[in-house]
């Protein structure tokens, strides 16, 4: 499919620079575009490659200022990033859909599957699923008794769900995700072993919300292990047992959660964020990447980092600090000769 520059414009409100008639048939890096291409432009870092680019569209923010002509089309608008999201997603629905319901799945007889489904070869359905419109389930997807899944649901390959968990409306699982596996449960004895505490609730996730390949979520011991409406998960991440996660949250790959602690509403955490169990994190919480959190916080909308963690200005300034430490020893070590050197002189005298 193509599109010219002022169709482009229409349909986002934007406002164009350039020749309205050049068309496009896919996207590209700025910093790889190509005759036929659209980009964008929403970091400074890589506005060199705005006036090099060989793409014939480029998005840029309505108040971005040139330094001086560019080969492209320019469409200015409110936020060239979002733009380029609405723009990727017209395409993507585009795509044809898959459909029907695979010969080769297993799906137990009392199990309830909306006919406009999409199962694959090799999906496992067990007993007393439910699963809502439009979900397209890819293979070697394990779905255990009493799950129960909404509509518009995307589970790609391999995704595991055990069993009496529940998924909202909209969500879209990669592949390798678990939900619903035994938390960290185990009591220690007399004789230094463990116990297994068996874990008897399950997870819940509401609508909306996307996890990333290899992610997993642990089931509650008791009640549910919760993540709210909107939530986006990266790869890698791993949610323990009656771990709550508040609306619109974001976690970056490879964080850890223990159980019990409540994550608020709209908070972040960035790359390798680890935080102790039985916390409670308050709404706007952004936590720099490999940050370590001890206590709870209770403080809205701080931004914080280190382990544990500060506010994120004196993180930076200490960080000068640890830095420098070596040439610090160096000149404390030399002070202390200075200062015995002294005391001997002085004592010599007397």
């Amino acid at each position: 499919m193509e599109f010219t520059a002022q169709q482009i414009a229409d349909f986002l409100g934007g406002e164009i620079q350039g020749d309205p008639t050049v068309k496009v048939h896919t996207f590209s890096k700025i910093e790889e575009g190509v005759t036929g291409t659209l980009s964008f432009l929403s970091n400074p870092k890589y506005c060199q490659y705005l006036y090099e680019s060989q793409a014939s569209i480029i998005l840029v923010n309505r108040n971005f200022t040139l330094d001086r002509e560019v080969k492209s089309t320019i469409i200015r608008v409110d936020d060239a990033y979002q733009s380029l999201a609405v723009l990727l997603s017209v395409v993507e629905q585009t795509k044809p859909k898959k459909s029907g319901i695979s010969t080769l799945a297993f799906i137990d007889e009392t199990a309830i599957i909306d006919q406009d489904s999409y199962i694959a070869p090799f999906v496992y359905i067990g007993k007393n699923v439910k699963i809502g419109k439009n979900a397209i389930i890819h293979t070697q997807t394990c779905i255990e008794d009493g799950v129960s899944i909404g509509d518009n649901v995307l589970l790609y390959a391999g995704v595991k769900i055990y069993s009496d968990c529940v998924i909202g409306n909209n969500c879209t699982l990669h592949s390798g995700v678990v939900i619903g596996s035994d938390g960290f449960g185990f009591a220690p004895t007399e004789d230094g072993s463990y116990k297994k505490i068996p874990q008897m609730g399950n997870v819940i996730l509401e609508d909306d919300i996307e996890i990333g390949t290899n992610s997993v979520v642990d089931r509650a011991t008791l009640g549910s292990t919760i993540i709210r409406k909107g939530v986006k998960i990266d790869n890698l991440v791993m949610i323990a047992h009656n771990v709550e996660v508040g609306n619109n949250t974001a976690i970056a790959a490879q964080c850890g959660i223990s159980g019990s602690t409540k994550i608020g509403k709209q908070c972040i955490l960035a790359g390798q964020v680890g935080i102790a169990g039985h916390l409670q994190i308050a709404d706007g919480t952004i936590f720099g990447a490999q940050s370590g959190v001890p206590n709870s916080i209770k403080k809205p909308n701080q931004v914080l980092q280190g382990y544990p963690v500060v506010p994120v200005m004196t993180f930076h300034r200490a960080a000068i600090v640890y830095k420098n430490l070596p040439e610090m020893q160096k000149t404390v070590y030399e002070l202390q000769k200075q200062i015995k050197d002294l005391e001997n002189r002085i004592n010599s005298i007397s």
